[in-house]
């Protein structure tokens, strides 16, 4: 989809382009993962969605801190790259020194955290109050931070302590405080549309000395977003991203190992319709009204 600009990632669902003059352009793909196995099939418009909801959240959030996106326009990007496909899944950003940490928020009980919870009653070390259940609403929202995963492995959760060691106590304080803030607001803005955001993972890198929010923000596939009217404590509510998927392949005799079962229509068609369910209720917007952005370039 770009004829001039230098190949540089290729990840489960994102290429990434150098795009010149400290610039990347990072183009999101139709693939999905399960259980760090990318499906055959595509899910057609995740890549929009996930773009549409990221460059959403960085204006939004815009006042709490910076970030690299510099424009989602196909008519912006470089020569060689203004092609109609990429409209709606493609942003410019400015290229970023990433931290080596993963910087998760946690609001609630869910994945790893509960299972750390199950066995020794802590989250990351930091010891909860007796008889929480999964999915429960934790007091205050933790910072809990993970390195980041080669590729085929699993992020590892570590302590704060750890990240100070990694990237020093200044630039851990900061990406703590960032992250708790831009967690906070959008809890807060997302349970006024009826979501609950569980957690989530931000990247966070320096341009030019600042440190900015970098790659996706705020997404189905970087956080959990419940529907509020199904949470109940000791329950896991549905998501909107691809717990279809999910639940489709648990119901398989599947190793979880390669190659991915094949998806069936309908399975394809539910998680496509989470993901712009949950677009359209965060922002109150039409999606089809993003899929036009830049396709007259």
């Amino acid at each position: 989809m770009t004829s001039r600009l230098t190949h540089i990632y290729a990840g489960k669902v994102r290429e990434m382009y150098d795009a010149g003059e400290g610039r990347l352009l990072i183009v999101a793909s139709d693939r999905l993962s399960a259980f760090d196995v990318v499906m055959a099939e595509p899910v057609p418009d995740k890549g929009r969605v996930l773009t549409a909801i990221s460059a959403f959240w960085f204006e939004k959030l815009g006042h709490i801190a910076p970030n690299h996106l510099i424009s989602t326009n196909v008519a912006d990007f470089p020569d060689g790259a203004q092609n109609p496909e990429l409209a709606g899944r493609s942003m410019l950003v400015k290229r970023a020194d990433m931290l080596p940490i993963e910087c998760v928020v946690r609001g609630y009980l869910a994945g790893s955290g509960w299972k750390e919870y199950e066995e020794s009653g802590t989250l990351h070390g930091t010891v909860l109050p007796e008889g929480l259940q999964k999915s429960s609403e934790l007091s205050e929202p933790l910072f809990t931070p993970a390195t980041k995963a080669e590729d085929g492995e699993h992020d590892e959760n570590i302590t704060y302590e750890k990240a100070v060691e990694m990237v020093g106590p200044e630039v851990a304080a900061q990406a703590r405080d960032i992250s708790l803030k831009l967690y906070t607001a959008a809890r807060d803005y997302a349970a006024e549309r009826g979501i609950i955001i569980a957690d989530t993972k931000f990247e966070l890198g320096f341009v030019d000395g600042e440190l900015v929010i970098a790659d996706e923000i705020l997404t189905p596939d970087s956080s959990r977003f419940w529907p509020a009217d199904h949470w109940r404590p000791g329950e896991t509510p549905p998501s909107y991203d691809k717990q279809p998927v999910r639940d489709y392949l648990d119901g398989l005799d599947w190793d979880k190992t390669p190659p991915a079962p094949s998806l069936p229509d309908n399975v394809i068609e539910s998680t496509r319709s989470r993901y712009v369910d949950g677009y359209e209720l965060l922002t109150g917007l039409p999606f089809e009204s993003w899929k036009q952005i830049g396709s007259e370039a």
